[in-house]
């Protein structure tokens, strides 16, 4: 399957990403094999998936993908910006709001249990409740959304001349 072709998950999902590894035949299949290893060490009930001609591993969503570019291996954790990171593995997408990533270039080894400990986190957070949103958030949302519907309402009455009536034809 080409990139960018199609969605699997379970088994079929395992087999393309087996395939993906060896046709990149090189160091960046060795370290997307490896980081593989890892993830599913760190949490075994991670789901493999493939998505956009890309390697993903999910638990109750998206954990992170693997792609393979010229000179890099890249990770990148969906809601990287959320985890904690202390060892500062982190090295990219540093400046998102939501993303971060770890990019590994050929002959680079990443720290193993600093790395499960960020899969772990990762899945954990994507495991956590969500919050429901207070009454005064909900009001707050409102008030931003209101005065957007000020204007349209607005425009509306414009439209229809005030007080005429349509003939009847």
């Amino acid at each position: 399957m080409k990139k960018g072709e199609g969605q699997a998950s379970g088994d079929a999902a395992s087999r393309l990403i087996d395939q993906r590894i060896l046709d990149l035949g090189d160091w960046r299949g060795e370290a997307l094999a490896r980081m593989r290893k890892l993830i599913l060490e760190a949490v075994p009930e991670m789901t493999e998936e493939w998505k956009w001609g890309t390697p993903v591993w999910s638990h109750n969503g998206i954990v992170t993908t693997g792609e393979a570019y010229t000179k890099v291996a890249k990770l990148t954790f969906i809601k990287g910006a959320r985890v904690p990171d202390p060892t500062g593995i982190f090295n990219s997408s540093l400046e998102g709001n939501a993303r971060r990533a770890i990019d590994i270039r050929e002959g680079e080894k990443v720290d193993a249990s600093a790395f499960k400990a960020l899969v772990k986190a990762a899945a954990a957070l994507n495991s956590a409740p969500k919050k429901k949103a207070t009454p005064v958030a909900k009001k707050a949302v409102a008030a931003k959304k209101a005065p957007a519907a000020r204007k349209q309402s607005a425009v509306k009455k414009a439209a229809k001349p005030s007080g005429a009536k349509a003939k009847k034809r």
